[in-house]
């Protein structure tokens, strides 16, 4: 039976390292080609059908302690969710550092993405 993994991503305390999105600080082409792979890796994994949803916090860009982002992950173990996130280009180049929490959660909730929750 498969579980909802949460990933926690922190930008990695990396001195001038901003976060790899493109409202980011760091505008440089090697930013933006980490951005554009890491958008890739999140499109692959959900139509593999392992990524629920992603996407960034509202996080101060000063703030190195705050979250960048999050996965949701439907995967068989943290292990398996460990290894996808190894393939995603901004947790392999150190930009991105994930914290997994296994959420436990009832069963059967959805989100429709229009703003309401189905139980």
């Amino acid at each position: 039976m498969n579980q909802l993994v949460l990933a926690l991503t922190a930008v990695a305390a990396v001195a001038g390292c901003a976060p790899a999105a493109p409202a980011g600080g760091d505008q440089t082409p090697e930013s933006k080609q980490l951005f554009e792979s890491h958008m890739a890796n999140i499109r692959a994994m959900g139509k593999a059908g392992k990524l629920v949803l992603a996407g960034p916090f509202d996080a101060p860009a000063d703030d190195r302690a705050a979250y960048a982002g999050l996965f949701v992950l439907d995967v068989a173990s943290a292990a398996e969710a460990r290894a996808l996130l190894a393939g995603d280009p901004a947790t392999a180049s150190g930009r991105f550092v994930p914290e997994l929490r296994t959420w436990l959660g009832p069963a059967g909730i959805t989100y429709d993405g229009a703003g309401r929750f189905t139980p």
